[in-house]
């Protein structure tokens, strides 16, 4: 197996443009592409050259003949006690009619439309619907608050929002339309008009008139609709997600739509080894790039069913994960190193008697995964017989970079291990050179471009050169600092600025997490 990943990866990056070309078979092209990449402009990079294609068409459309009655979508609210299941024929159905929507109101290719929505089935319609139309979509996430979501408004300047009454939380409501009015108070470009769900969480809701409209009328209004979807050159823009630095304003990461397309399908294929027709459950929110790229886009691509949950694993009780997992015949479970170490807690309890056996491949994503937690995940979730994908990636890489192939490379606890094929990762030293295998911890940069790769930073290509591609000549730099061993196995160590210098010992966040961590009584810890 082993053999076969060197020699798949080493084909991949001699022949970069070869392998990706091959790649790109993987999804629907409305019009081919004349060229795989021009990097004529360092560092920024078009992939795809020419060709046209659509991301709700690949995630919804072109499954219509084959699987038109498979379930597309599985919504689960613990919060509200409720589950709705889409087939991508329904699913089609209610993109169309946000897509009219959006119509109505004047929103075209290029406007940008902003999502401040809970976990609800509607933000998936939503996001799925910008991308047929073109318009591209901003998700912010729902736990910010309004001067947060005010910079993001002033910054993407949005002609319509889509908002609700109230999200629910661990039982307790939580209002989402205050927050929106005062963010759009505090903004100085606000938007002309606001469509809310009413999801009758909170009956205080106020309107403001002329500007706020009801989803319910408007899904009504627009029940037949069929909109065509809109053909994007590959290097079109597709989305804005900010993500926060460590200093100055969030930084809106831009997505183009071919090359991502292209990155999310290959990653389904080759790290989850997922297939059409299974049950995909990340436990995300839409709000960050793995609700994006691994709730939305990547398993609907790939013709499985995904779903999504609003509310926390332990409430209100912590069987809530094994119950859903069960019921709905869970193939793939995607879910972070905190939420195991949370349900570590309760024990093995809230899982007697519940049949996991469906469960294939699990993942971790978005922090390094300290051993322990690994090991209990290995024995109790997946019963040492389903593979453990320890995923790295960024926002502004789009999709996964490095990690275990399941069932095909080897896995090793605490360990991304290797990366993806066409993804040139490599150690740099404080004095720009390169550490060999095995010769201690380096920052973390990729040297060459792949599809899925921001393509900017919103309204400003100065500052995504600074941010990411200045430090070191002809290398995007991720921030993160790695071990790598002599196998070429890479563990991230947590974020190079956040470093503890101690006798001469630089010592990452991430190490000293782990370390405490170990101790029994700790459930959780971070280190800033």
């Amino acid at each position: 197996m082993g053999t076969k990943y060197q020699q798949f990866h080493q084909r991949s990056i001699s022949d970069p443009e070869g392998f990706w070309g091959e790649q790109a078979g993987l999804i629907h092209w409305h019009k081919p592409f004349g060229k795989v990449l021009d990097y004529s402009r360092p560092p920024f990079a078009k992939w795809f050259v020419g060709g046209e294609t659509n991301l709700c068409h690949n995630a919804v459309d072109r499954h219509l003949q084959d699987r038109a009655d498979q379930n597309a979508l599985i919504f689960v609210s613990t919060e509200t006690d409720t589950e709705k299941t889409y087939s991508f024929r329904e699913l089609h159905a209610e993109v169309n009619r946000c897509a009219a929507m959006m119509q109505g109101l004047g929103v075209v290719k290029g406007d940008r439309v902003l999502i401040y929505m809970p976990m609800i089935a509607e933000a998936c319609f939503v996001i799925l619907a910008c991308a047929r139309i073109g318009a591209i979509h901003s998700v912010v996430f729902g736990g910010f608050a309004s001067h947060s979501l005010a910079s993001r408004i002033d910054d993407a300047r949005p002609k319509l929002i889509f908002g609700a009454d109230a999200g629910s939380r661990a039982g307790k409501v939580v209002p989402y339309k205050p927050l929106l009015d005062a963010a759009i108070r505090l903004s100085r470009f606000p938007p002309a008009k606001v469509i809310l769900v009413n999801r009758g969480l909170d009956p205080d809701m106020a309107r403001v008139a002329g500007r706020d409209l009801d989803w319910a009328e408007l899904r009504i209004k627009h029940m037949n609709a069929q909109v065509p979807c809109v053909w994007l050159e590959s290097n079109e823009p597709s989305y804005i997600l900010y993500t926060s630095g460590t200093t100055g304003s969030p930084k809106g990461v831009q997505r183009d739509v071919g090359g991502h397309a292209v990155a999310l399908a290959a990653s389904m294929k080759h790290i989850f080894c997922g297939y059409a027709g299974e049950t995909y459950f990340s436990t995300s929110d839409i709000g960050w790039v793995v609700g994006h790229s691994y709730i939305i886009y990547g398993p609907l691509s790939a013709g499985a069913t995904t779903l999504m949950f609003e509310g926390i694993p332990t409430w209100p009780d912590a069987g809530r994960f094994w119950n859903i997992i069960e019921k709905f015949g869970v193939n793939i479970l995607y879910t972070a190193p905190t939420a195991i170490r949370s349900l570590m807690t309760y024990g093995t309890s809230p899982m007697e008697g519940k049949d996991l056996s469906s469960l294939k491949v699990l993942g971790t994503v978005g922090e390094p995964i300290n051993e322990e937690a690994w090991h209990w995940y290995d024995k109790n979730i997946g019963k040492e017989n389903s593979p453990i994908i320890d995923t790295w990636w960024q926002t502004e890489t789009g999709g996964i970079l490095i990690s275990n192939l399941a069932g095909i490379t080897s896995s090793k606890p605490a360990w991304a291990t290797l990366p993806m094929p066409g993804v040139q990762p490599v150690l740099i030293d404080e004095k720009g050179n390169e550490v060999p295998p095995g010769a201690g911890a380096g920052n973390l940069c990729i040297r060459f471009p792949w599809p899925g790769m921001l393509r900017t930073t919103y309204g400003d290509h100065e500052r995504c050169r600074v941010n990411y591609f200045a430090t070191y000549d002809n290398l995007y730099f991720t921030g993160d600092g790695a071990l790598r061993d002599e196998s070429g196995n890479y563990r991230i160590t947590g974020r190079v600025d956040d470093v503890l210098n101690v006798s001469g010992h630089r010592i990452g966040t991430a190490e000293v997490e782990n370390a405490i961590d170990e101790h029994p009584d700790v459930i959780e810890s971070a280190v800033v």
